[in-house]
């Protein structure tokens, strides 16, 4: 992946210790990597203590950036911090996740907002949408990052391998154990919201 030319400014002033340039990249990244580890943790509050410690981290380790994509670089710090919070919650179990969810550009849902929908079909969309990080956030975590890298924030295969250091193959088949999971805990129809349960279950009879 070619760096546009700003992009490469901007991260070679950041080398040079200019907070101003690296400022520049973290209001560009800033709403991707929240969006990662919202998704990943469920909780807003945590989401936002990590999102802010990549960037501290990116910061402070820029000058070790050998080129390539930055997009790739910083999500796979930001990876990282989520992987280190989870086991940190495993040993600490909590019980706490938001019902909302956060799109890339801080608006709640997983599909683009209709400015003319009702009232009722705003509150179901958003009813889904939790319904669906419910399910996201039940998914094995390594099944977990790459259907968030692939189908949320649209990846390609090979960018997804680099942020996760696996290999495409394995990419793929942790994608479609994910997604299979993903359908089987929506259909299953706890999760869904009582009309969507209802479709499910016509659905199956």
């Amino acid at each position: 992946m070619t760096i546009p030319a700003e992009e490469q400014y901007l991260i070679e002033a950041s080398r040079r210790g200019d907070v101003e340039s690296f400022n520049q990249l973290v209001l560009q990244y800033e709403g991707r990597i929240y969006n990662l580890c919202y998704r990943m943790l469920g909780q807003r509050e945590a989401a936002a203590d990590v999102t802010q410690d990549t960037f501290f981290s990116a910061f402070q380790h820029v000058h070790r950036f050998r080129g390539g994509s930055f997009r790739s670089w910083i999500l796979r710090i930001a990876t990282n911090r989520c992987y280190d919070v989870l086991r940190s919650q495993q040993r600490h179990p909590t019980t706490s996740l938001d019902a909302a969810l956060v799109a890339e550009d801080g608006s709640p849902g997983f599909e683009t907002p209709d400015h003319h929908e009702l009232p009722d079909e705003v509150a179901l969309r958003h009813e889904l949408s939790a319904a669906i990080q419910r399910a996201l956030i039940g998914l094995p975590e390594d099944q977990r990052v790459v259907v968030i890298l692939a189908d949320v924030q649209g990846l390609p295969y090979e960018e997804i391998a680099q942020i996760t250091r696996v290999n495409i193959g394995t990419v793929k088949s942790r994608l479609s154990r994910g997604r299979a999971r993903l359908r089987d805990a929506l259909k299953a129809g706890e999760l869904l919201p009582e009309r969507y349960r209802h479709e499910s279950e016509q659905q199956r009879t």
